[in-house]
């Protein structure tokens, strides 16, 4: 497998004096925060779905570019006929040019995992109800776990579903990763509530196997 490489209210009530001592102390670290990745916008989700035997491509969006809660979401529709390897990526249309997320989230890899569920979906982590689709991992961080920006879908039954996508973020917690091999088992448990850290995305797309 491929290895992969806010301030909060409470900052309001600082004084005016406490703000000028922060600011005379800038070279003090902040361990809490030591990714650009923290403060990324992410405003558009491409899956691209690769047939393993034909080589037809698939391209589903979800796209927000102007982050107001208006997304526009394409459909998914797949054949039977084929299985697929799914690869994930990333964008910010906010800037100009267009920002690629994704480099970011590979070389911070072991703090990211991305998790496929919803009623469409059996995997790690997914326990559709109507699945038509399997999906597997087919990258890994460095210490082994995976990640999900690579993955092979394969088709099940003829049917339609719910996929959802989840980039959960797992940041270092007093310098210890606190994501481990085991995180797509809890999901499939307990959902995704059951996950440390906090999800940067979380979108459904309506998928099809025809």
């Amino acid at each position: 497998m491929e290895a992969i490489p806010q301030m909060t209210p409470r900052f309001l009530l600082l004084s005016v004096a406490a703000l000028a001592l922060l600011a005379g102390c800038s070279d003090v670290e902040d361990h809490d925060h030591d990714h650009d990745h923290d403060h990324e916008v992410i405003t558009t989700v491409t899956l691209t779905f690769t047939a393993q035997a034909s080589g037809d491509e698939v391209v589903a969006t979800w796209a927000d570019p102007e982050d107001d809660g208006s997304p526009v979401i394409d459909d998914i529709q797949l054949l039977d006929s084929e299985d697929y390897d799914l690869v994930v990526s990333f964008s910010n249309e906010l800037e100009d040019p267009e920002e690629d997320i994704t480099p970011e989230i590979a070389r911070e890899s072991e703090e990211h995992q991305l998790f496929f569920i919803g009623s469409a979906v059996t995997g790690p982590a997914g326990t559709g109800s109507s699945a038509v689709v399997t999906h597997a991992y087919d990258d890994a961080d460095s210490d082994g776990n995976p990640v999900g920006l690579s993955n092979t879908i394969t088709t099940d039954a003829v049917g339609s579903g719910v996929m959802t996508v989840v980039l959960r973020h797992l940041p270092f917690e007093d310098g210890s990763s606190i994501k481990t091999g085991t995180l797509a088992d809890d999901v499939a448990e307990g959902g995704i509530d059951a996950l440390p850290g906090a999800s940067d995305v979380e979108v459904d797309f309506d998928l099809e196997v025809l």
